[in-house]
């Protein structure tokens, strides 16, 4: 897809990779910042700075398009607002670049890489997560053994780079690595589309709380869901077709 660089092979998405440093791609800016969501409500719900840089993620959700995908790729968005490469783990191909350069990704500076093997992409994970050029990785990792999880927590805690990974709800009862433990699942609403966001785990012990989100479907901006606004955007749904 134009703008978007895909690789056919593992070794050539290194290779792709080492071209994009060498040809001068964002640097990613020194020293530890936190990314922040853009929805004051959800920042707070992770302790009011967002997520912090070095730190892995997990989104648990159930089923399909249950909107773990669409949180995670936002919080990619704005990691590399500030410079550093998007690494995109796409062993099932299930990101399309169109609706993401949409939803105002870089795709000039975003590499898609889709591994064959589980063994290739825990393979791909552990380099991404450890270029220091990288700021955000997204993936779909289904099965992580204990040390391969504890070898990307390292490897994202020594680059600075923010991993974001995507997984079925099912291993909720299993052991996890991730800084911050997420689950998401859709909400019933006339007004747009709703999710929840419970959180699960935060270091340094379990996080408690949630969050009811709202995302705009053509601009992928997140907001906090508010009974008040949805009664009035369905009583005037005009108004709120304009103002989208």
């Amino acid at each position: 897809m134009s703008g978007c660089r895909k690789t056919p092979s593992v070794g050539v998405a290194v290779q792709e990779l080492n071209l994009l440093l060498r040809k001068g791609g964002q640097p990613k800016r020194a020293g530890r910042s936190n990314v922040l969501t853009g929805c004051p409500a959800f920042d707070r719900l992770l302790g009011g700075a967002g997520f912090e840089r070095g730190s892995l993620v997990e989104w648990l959700g159930e089923g399909v398009g249950n909107g773990a995908s669409v949180l995670a790729l936002v919080v990619a968005r704005e990691a590399c607002q500030e410079g550093g490469v998007l690494i995109v783990v796409d062993r099932c191909r299930t990101f399309y670049p169109p609706a993401a350069g949409a939803w105002r990704v870089d795709l000039n500076n975003t590499i898609v890489v889709r591994p064959q093997t589980d063994k290739d992409e825990q393979w791909v994970l552990d380099q991404s997560l450890r270029c220091e050029h990288v700021a955000a990785v997204l993936a779909w990792p289904e099965r992580l053994d204990s040390r391969t999880f504890r070898r990307l927590e390292l490897a994202a805690e020594a680059s600075g780079c923010l991993g974001l990974l995507i997984r079925p709800f099912e291993v909720a009862s299993k052991s996890s690595w991730a800084d911050v433990r997420l689950h998401v699942s859709p909400q019933a609403s006339q007004a747009g589309w709703c999710l929840r966001v419970q959180l699960l785990r935060r270091r340094g012990g379990f996080g408690e709380g949630e969050v009811a989100l709202e995302i705009n479907d053509r601009t992928g901006e997140i907001h906090e869901s508010h009974s008040g606004s949805l009664a009035s955007r369905m009583a005037h749904p005009a108004a709120s077709e304009r103002s989208a």
